[in-house]
């Protein structure tokens, strides 16, 4: 393992809390177990230990070190945040280990904190970015397609509402929960800067109850 993947491994089991870590194992019904490591405590010990790490080459193997090698969920959960470093939000090579993230997690915080990355990636590099996600989006995984369906979040008035409808449209008849719900919140989100658009896009849509109700919460 490189250095920098066994320092972050190192400091998450030195900030381990076996008090907290069986229910945060519960909640996520995780069949891996936790050291017990608040998120943000993770991110705060990954993005510590990245900063003498400039190099994107590095960064990318540790990440994949750090998950294909993970003995607890929050070392995952760095290597996710990894991804995220600034020298990376540009790299088309991140992509790919995000699928394979994506495919090989399959649950819904690995594919939340994942479609952030995504985001960036529309921001650096729209043309490629776009035309993957909408592959996604039809994706047989519906975990692949939940993350084609929230990969704006956090773009306020730089999301692409042509991207957003042409990501939700294969997936409206889904009755899968996690992609209604996904649908929902992707508009919900959008509505904080363009209320108008997704009343009207909700009026027109054949979307389910659930994805209704979550996109108009706040309007």
């Amino acid at each position: 393992m490189s250095d920098l993947a066994e320092t972050i491994r190192a400091e998450l089991a030195a900030a381990a809390n076996a008090e907290r870590a069986p229910g945060q194992q519960a909640y996520m019904k995780s069949e891996m177990p936790f050291y017990g490591v608040p998120l943000p405590e993770v991110r705060r010990l990954t993005k510590s230990a990245a900063a003498g790490v400039p190099d994107a080459a590095a960064l990318r193997a540790s990440a994949i070190e750090l998950w294909d090698e993970a003995s607890h969920r929050e070392e995952r959960y760095a290597a996710m945040h990894l991804l995220g470093q600034r020298v990376l939000r540009a790299d088309p090579e991140v992509l790919p280990i995000v699928e394979q993230m994506v495919r090989t997690g399959q649950w819904w915080d690995i594919t939340d904190e994942l479609a952030h990355r995504m985001a960036e990636a529309l921001d650096a590099r729209p043309v490629e970015t776009t035309a993957l996600v909408l592959k996604w989006s039809v994706d047989q995984d519906f975990w692949m397609r939940r993350i084609a369906i929230l990969s704006q979040l956090g773009r306020r008035d730089r999301v692409d509402p042509v991207l957003l409808a042409a990501v939700i449209e294969p997936n409206t008849d889904d009755p899968e929960f996690f992609i209604r719900k996904a649908i929902g919140w992707a508009l919900r989100e959008y509505a904080r800067v363009a209320p108008e658009w997704v009343r009207a896009y909700v009026e027109g849509a054949p979307l389910s109850p659930l994805s209704r109700r979550e996109a108009l919460r706040h309007l």
